[in-house]
């Protein structure tokens, strides 16, 4: 969606809205760590991000690349800079066309500051001189697919103090295709507000985003206002200098002085700000919620679903996925990136879908080994992993293997009961409580247009030993609401399921549209789920040393135990799936588990067998394989790839500057 339309209704509706820049970190683990706290700031619901460009070759593909999984991945809508530094017509066209291909509609256009090595800015050979010809290039070569947002200079720039001959800049870039204007970051509330008066004066109509810049350290605060050459009111100065060497109170003292710069913008009819994170939350986080423009119970943040949505190009419109990857958004959008076409308004019987393969990178692990042993702990029995689950469920552990983010709201209705499941060793890895007619404005589980009313079965999913398989299988056959898959790595599955069809767990009602079925089960995406789960499990053994009794706990779980999902299709019966695990415990759970002794290897064998020992099959009271011929000939195009390694590049904690706004240029 276009940024101007976005401020246009924001404004129309009267609300407070905001936005955020980040940067190309420098190194690979840094870019990890951005995305996740790009994932975690999405819960702050901004209107729009943006990323800024990375001069040069690495740095400006990166730019692409975050633009891409910001979109795709994160569903967060993305204005991507553009600049003509160093940018012949050639890679202004590259960086358009991936920008496209993301699914981006919004570009900022921009000079750009000279490069590093030069004193002053010059055209690129085959480039661009101007924003203003750069805005006109990309309005004339991809008419209205981008909204093309331009910068302005309350405060003036580095190479023009000339107000009125900057705001003629700003008009001529607008008149030239520019939809709306980021300024420049600035602190005087009234240097900003009587610039915006003289903009209007000018014919320039708009939406003008005010560039906030959120104060962390007085010696960065010092810093940007010198290099950006704005004006700091005096009493700024004199609240600052006293605490200037406490960072912790530089920052509260910081958040409270630009908190009443936001007051008096948004007194004075200015209704959204955009924040240069620096690719920090903190600062950001503090301010916003002190201006009580966060989402919260009272304005939940609005889900147009009840799954984070793509903003991918041909994804817009997807609004049907199985549950499996609730908790791996970005693995199922890697798997499915390379679709034709995606589901819209029923999965469909006829479906084949092709999962992608499993080396495809954002499917493996995160993190380093020693970043998952630090995580995890180094299980020495069954018990062991069950107390991780635990934890997990109580929020002491921030993810597990499967759960990429921390338990949600929505697992409080479930709580005590996967905890009880989980100490019984009985591994919970997905769940959903049952609904029966929430509204979707209700702050844990509402999503869709508002009046309207959504639903839900109860689902869980889960890792049961060997032991217990056969048992539970039995209880759950003599369920008439129970529907479940069970099976293991090998691929052995035992099924209720009447037929292949998807059966939709989550529906929602809602005025003047049809029954909406955005979350279902279903038999081919389960089987690929089950490759994937496996897998990860697998990385996580890896994760010790081959001798470790970690490791042989973890293979254990992974060659011997099934992986079971379970539907209570009784959307009104509050407790449904739990009763079937009463006493069902599993024994010997708290027993410590001795690795065998490594055998002497010779050759690259030992004593002329295989390293590792064939996987044992699951109890043998489960049946044989019941997929269906069709699903199998469906599995065909189901690969599974190499072993992902985990990026152990260090944290990048390089603070960039990135000229705090837009660009110093016109």
């Amino acid at each position: 969606m276009h940024i101007s339309a976005k401020l246009q209704a924001a404004a129309k509706e009267k609300k407070a809205t905001y936005s955020f820049e980040f940067f190309p970190p420098k190194t690979a683990q840094g870019v990890q760590n951005l995305y996740d706290r790009m994932d975690r700031m999405h819960n702050f619901g901004p209107s729009f991000i943006d990323i800024t460009w990375g001069a040069g070759g690495r740095h400006a593909s990166l730019t692409c690349e975050m633009v891409k999984v910001a979109q795709t991945v994160y569903g967060l809508e993305t204005c991507m800079h553009l600049t003509c530094t160093d940018m012949p017509k050639s890679k202004i066209d590259d960086a358009l066309k991936e920008a496209h291909d993301a699914g981006c509609t919004n570009i900022l256009a921009l000079r750009g500051d000279p490069p590093r090595e030069k004193e002053k800015w010059e055209a690129t050979s085959g480039g661009f001189r101007y924003a203003k010809d750069l805005v006109k290039y990309i309005k004339e070569t991809y008419g209205d697919h981008f909204d093309i947002g331009v910068a302005g200079y309350p405060e003036g720039c580095d190479d023009n103090d000339n107000p009125e001959e900057l705001i003629q800049h700003l008009k001529e870039k607008v008149d030239l295709g520019g939809t709306f204007i980021v300024t420049q970051m600035f602190y005087d509330a009234d240097i900003f507000l009587d610039w915006v008066k003289k903009v209007r004066a000018a014919g320039i109509d708009v939406p003008i985003v005010p560039g906030i810049m959120p104060i962390s350290t007085h010696a960065a605060f010092l810093r940007r206002a010198n290099w950006s050459n704005i004006h700091v009111p005096p009493h700024w100065h004199e609240a600052l200098e006293p605490v200037k060497n406490d960072d912790a109170a530089v920052r509260d003292v910081g958040t409270g002085l630009v908190v009443e710069l936001c007051r008096k913008l948004m007194d004075n009819g200015i209704q959204h700000l955009h924040f240069y994170t620096m690719n920090l939350a903190q600062s950001t986080r503090m301010i916003i919620e002190e201006l009580s423009i966060t989402p919260s119970q009272d304005t939940p943040l609005e889900k147009p679903l009840p799954w984070r949505q793509s903003l991918g190009l041909n994804r817009r419109d997807e609004n049907v996925r199985p549950i499996f990857w609730r908790n791996r958004n970005r693995s199922y959008i890697a798997r499915t990136q390379d679709w034709d076409e995606f589901p819209n308004g029923r999965w469909g019987d006829s479906r084949s879908p092709a999962y992608g393969e499993l080396d495809t990178y954002g499917i493996g692990l995160k993190g380093t080994n020693e970043q998952n042993r630090k995580l995890w702990g180094e299980p020495k029995s069954f018990g062991d992993v069950a107390t991780l689950f635990a934890n997990y469920m109580q929020g002491k552990v921030e993810s597990l293997p499967w759960s990429e983010s921390p338990i949600t709201d929505e697992a409080d209705a479930l709580r005590k009961d996967l905890i009880n499941l989980n100490q019984r060793g009985l591994l919970t890895i997905n769940s959903q409580p049952p609904v029966d007619g929430a509204k979707s404005s209700h702050p844990v589980y509402g999503w869709g247009p508002r009046n309207g009313y959504v639903y839900q079965k109860a689902y869980l999913e889960v890792l049961v030993s060997p032991e217990l398989i056969s048992e539970l299988i039995t209880r759950m056959e003599r369920n008439p609401n129970i529907t479940y898959f069970a099976v293991n790595q090998h691929g052995d599955l035992k099924t209720n399921s009447p037929d292949e069809g998807p059966n939709a767990v989550t529906w929602g009602v809602f005025p003047g549209k049809e029954i909406v079925q955005p979350t279902i089960v279903e038999t081919v995406s389960f089987l690929a789920w089950r490759d994937e789960f496996y897998r990860l499990g697998s990385d996580w053994s890896r994760c010790y040393d081959a001798t470790s009794p970690s490791r042989y706990v973890i293979d254990d779980l992974m060659q011997n135990w099934y992986l079971v999902n379970i539907v209570n299709n009784d959307f009104r019966e509050q407790r449904g799936i739990f009763p079937l695990f009463d006493e069902l415990e599993v024994p010997d759970l708290n027993k410590e588990i001795t690795a065998p002794e490594a055998p002497q290897k010779v050759n690259g064998v030992t004593n002329g067998e295989k390293h590792e020992e064939e996987p044992k099959v699951g109890n043998g009271d489960v049946t044989d394989s019941k997929i269906p011929d069709s699903v199998h000939k469906k599995l065909e195009t189901q690969i599974n790839g190499a072993e992902e390694k985990p990026d152990t590049e260090p944290k990048d904690a390089t603070a960039h500057n990135t000229g705090a706004g837009p660009s110093t240029s016109v």
